[in-house]
């Protein structure tokens, strides 16, 4: 299973729509296997969708992210976890021991007025699915 985040600086980019700088971890049984960073600079959202499908990514997790985009990365059988921040190496160490629903790595603005983390998968009809267990034994 590959796992990507988009990185801004040293932290997880707040908004996937215009992130430029995409780490893709290689995760086998719950441990990394390899990683690598891209770069995703392409303006048009369905290539960027389709380069990321063929980087073999299975999961994205991301801070905010349009809906068009969410529905673009569902489409081609992307996972998204949204509303997620922090320094990605936390975030992943925490997505692998199941623990990414801690409120530590919610975005700023994500408690107290409504808005939500989300984990998104097809079909589009569930694309506002609530709560995330992050990773174990609820992958697809």
């Amino acid at each position: 299973m590959r796992v990507a985040v988009p990185i801004w600086e040293d932290k997880v980019s707040p908004v996937m729509d215009t992130a430029t700088r995409l780490l893709v971890i290689e995760v086998e049984n719950m441990k990394e296997a390899s990683r690598f960073e891209t770069y995703i600079e392409d303006q048009d959202i369905f290539r960027r969708c389709f380069r990321m499908r063929n980087l073999g990514v299975d999961t994205l997790i991301c801070g905010a992210i349009s809906r068009p985009y969410c529905r673009g990365m569902m489409a081609t059988g992307i996972r998204v976890i949204s509303g997620i921040a922090g320094n990605p190496e936390e975030v992943l160490k925490a997505y692998r021991k199941g623990t990414l629903s801690h409120s530590r790595f919610s975005m700023p603005g994500c408690k107290g007025n409504g808005f939500k983390r989300r984990e998104r998968r097809a079909p589009l009809e569930k694309c506002c699915d609530k709560g995330i267990k992050g990773g174990g034994s609820n992958q697809s």
